[in-house]
C-alpha cells in the first residue's frame, strides 16, 4: 500500500472543520485498544479464501509493533476473526442471497467457518496470552449482534479504539464508523490498514478523517503513547 497523505484541499477541509487536522493530540493507552480486523489467511494468503488483499501481509510489521508498544504501556490489543455460522444466512439472509453469487457463498462460508485454514490468524502476525481473540459476523464489530466487543471494551473502561487490518474500506471502515458512534475516540491507523487499491484505501482513509475521527500513522500513534504518562 502507497503512503497515504491526504491533500492539501482535504487538509484544509479538515482544518476548518475541527481546527485542527488530527483529531487526537494524546492517548491514554490503559483505555485503548488497537482492533485488528479480519488479518485472516482468507484475507491475507494468496488462495486460501474468497477475499485476498494482495497489500495486506505487508502490514504485519506496523500491527506487530503498534501492539506490541500499546501491550507495553497496559493497553489492549483484539484480534477480530471474521465468523461464518449457520445462522448469519438467515439474520443476514440479504447479504448471502443478493450480494454473494452461489460460488462465492460457497468459499466464503467454508474457509472463514471456526477451525478452517482460512480463518487463522496469518503465520506473520504476533499475538501474545492476554490478547482478545473476538469473533464477528458482520462486516463492523460494533453493529448490534455482530459480536460481544463493545461490551467487553465498556467493561475495561476502554474510551479510544485504533483500527487496523484489512479490508480498509470495508470491515475496517465499518469497524471504526460505528465505533465513533459509539463514543469511542477513533483513529484508523493508515499504513496499518490495507485495500484491494490503492485508491480505495486512500477514498476510504479521506472519508473517515473528514467526517469521523483521525486518521494517524503507526510512528505517529507510537509516538503518543511513548509520550503518555499513563
Amino acid at each position: 500500500m502507497t503512503d497515504y497523505v491526504p491533500s492539501a484541499d482535504l487538509q484544509a477541509r479538515v482544518i476548518a472543520r475541527r481546527g485542527q487536522l488530527h483529531a487526537f493530540s494524546h492517548m491514554a493507552p490503559q483505555r485503548t485498544a488497537l482492533v485488528v480486523v479480519d488479518m485472516q489467511n482468507a484475507f491475507v494468503k494468496k488462495g486460501a479464501g474468497h477475499a485476498w488483499v494482495p497489500a495486506a501481509a505487508a502490514t504485519c510489521g506496523a500491527i506487530n509493533r503498534l501492539a506490541e508498544a500499546l501491550r507495553h504501556k497496559g493497553g489492549t490489543v483484539v484480534w477480530i476473526l471474521n465468523t461464518f455460522t449457520e445462522e448469519s444466512l438467515h439474520s443476514w439472509s440479504h447479504f448471502h442471497e443478493n450480494l454473494s453469487s452461489p460460488a462465492g457463498l460457497k468459499l466464503r462460508s467454508e474457509t472463514m467457518s471456526a477451525g478452517h485454514d482460512g480463518h487463522a490468524l496469518y503465520a506473520d502476525l504476533q499475538p501474545q496470552a492476554g490478547d482478545w481473540h473476538v469473533p464477528k459476523t458482520r462486516y463492523s464489530a460494533f453493529i448490534q449482534g455482530a459480536s460481544d466487543l463493545h461490551e467487553r471494551l465498556q467493561k475495561e473502561g476502554i474510551d479510544t479504539v485504533l483500527i487496523a487490518g484489512t479490508a480498509t474500506n470495508v470491515c475496517c471502515e465499518s469497524t471504526a464508523r460505528d465505533a465513533m458512534m459509539l463514543n469511542y475516540k477513533t483513529v484508523m491507523v493508515s499504513d496499518a490498514c490495507s485495500a484491494f487499491t490503492p485508491q480505495e484505501h486512500a477514498a476510504s482513509l479521506d472519508s473517515f478523517l473528514l467526517n469521523f475521527g483521525d486518521v494517524q500513522t503507526t510512528e505517529e500513534v507510537m509516538t503518543l503513547l511513548r509520550a503518555s504518562q499513563h
